[in-house]
């Protein structure tokens, strides 16, 4: 073999060799990587587009979150946990909401880039998020959507604003002698669900306690604001943005009466473009929001479901709880009549759930000749 042949045959072998090391060490970070997501999937999905704005980077945390912890076989399947909001989208541009604020608050604030928005994306106690947080002006504004009734969301507030304020206050003092100054949170609901609901209402952290005290220790109001089509007016004639919104979903509900749920959003989708609502929004997002509308409407259709069974259910549990407390009022009732009832027996007597213990209580009053004597014999064991 010539000098030249025998150079030309080791640069082939070096290939090779070059070649499979890149091979191996491409399997070796692609296991690395993997190893990777599972246990940071923002972190990674930030450094691999780092480019990206901040919607595509909560895109690729969904994806390579949907990715990784699904089997293969189910990895097709959207995961729903995860999935944005109509709402939240239309509101995470600044501009819009910025209207929103003025309108909520009736300000007039004018330049969008002062809103610094601070989502919770999946981060918390059972991977629940918020539709939206943001500060302005030394304000804190938390604003849900929510189109079925929900009590519980003070407490879910609470979740959200501890974590909000934790990573507010990372590396501050809380054990030094100067005071730290927090953002001023407040707590919005926007509903615009099919029961009926008064324009206007508040929940609080406090009607969930089991004890009620006049003045708890710790509470969180929340504003509920019906934005269904002919509900607060002026809020929806200073929000364009918002009033267009609820336009949209009461056309969808109206067409899926009449034919099946994808044309019925199609419909709604071509109509307000055609019309001139949220016209914009749904020219550039056109395939994603009916998609988004498409989830949405069934799953509030699946909780409806949910909801007229769990009522049929409840009956029952309500007809017995109102004889439990009906029988708790009339053995005070007895009571009162012998003499001032002290705090801690009223208590006692309203929070019994036994309702044979209330009727033999009952029974007691009736025949005690003063509270010593009820006391005294409500402590000895039933003869009967």
């Amino acid at each position: 073999m010539s000098v030249s042949k025998r150079k030309a045959a080791k640069r082939t072998a070096q290939r090779s060799v070059k070649k499979t090391a890149r091979k191996a060490a491409q399997g070796s970070t692609k296991k690395n990587i993997q190893k990777a997501i599972q246990k940071s999937p923002q972190k990674y999905a930030r450094k691999s587009a780092p480019e990206d704005t901040r919607g595509n980077v909560q895109k690729n945390i969904r994806d390579i979150r949907e990715n990784t912890q699904r089997t293969p076989g189910e990895r097709p399947g959207p995961n729903r946990t995860y999935k944005a909001r109509l709402f939240a989208m239309i509101f995470s541009d600044k501009e819009n909401l910025l209207e929103l604020y003025n309108a909520v608050n009736g300000t007039h604030y004018e330049d969008a880039q002062l809103l610094e928005i601070n989502t919770l994306e999946n981060a918390i106690y059972m991977s629940m998020h918020n539709d939206l947080s943001f500060v302005i002006d030394s304000r804190l504004s938390l604003y849900e959507h929510q189109s079925t009734s929900n009590p519980n969301l003070p407490l879910r507030f609470l979740f959200y604003i501890a974590d909000l304020y934790s990573g507010m206050m990372r590396g501050a003092n809380l054990y030094g002698s100067k005071q730290i100054q927090l953002d001023t949170p407040h707590f919005l609901i926007f509903y615009n669900g099919q029961e009926e609901m008064p324009e206007r209402m508040t929940l609080q952290l406090s009607d969930l306690f089991k004890i009620p005290e006049e003045k708890p220790q710790l509470e969180l109001t929340a504003t509920v604001w019906n934005i269904n089509i002919g509900n607060n007016k002026r809020l929806m004639e200073a929000s364009r943005t918002l009033r267009d919104y609820a336009e949209y979903t009461s056309r969808v509900r109206e067409y899926v009466q009449k034919m099946p749920l994808e044309k019925a959003v199609e419909r709604a989708v071509d109509e307000c473009i055609r019309d001139g609502v949220l016209a914009d929004f749904l020219r550039k997002n056109r395939a994603e929001a009916i998609k988004m509308s498409i989830y949405e409407y069934d799953e509030e259709d699946h909780k409806r479901i949910l909801l007229e069974e769990g009522r049929e259910e409840g009956k029952i549990e309500g007809r017995i709880e109102g004889k439990i407390q009906g029988k708790a009022e009339s053995v005070l009732e007895l009571l009162e009549e012998l003499g001032p009832v002290p705090a801690d027996l009223r208590g006692q007597i309203m929070l019994e759930r036994n309702l044979d213990t209330l009727r033999r209580l009952h029974i007691l009053a009736a025949r005690a000749k003063d509270l010593d004597e009820f006391v005294r014999l409500s402590g000895e064991p039933d003869q009967h």
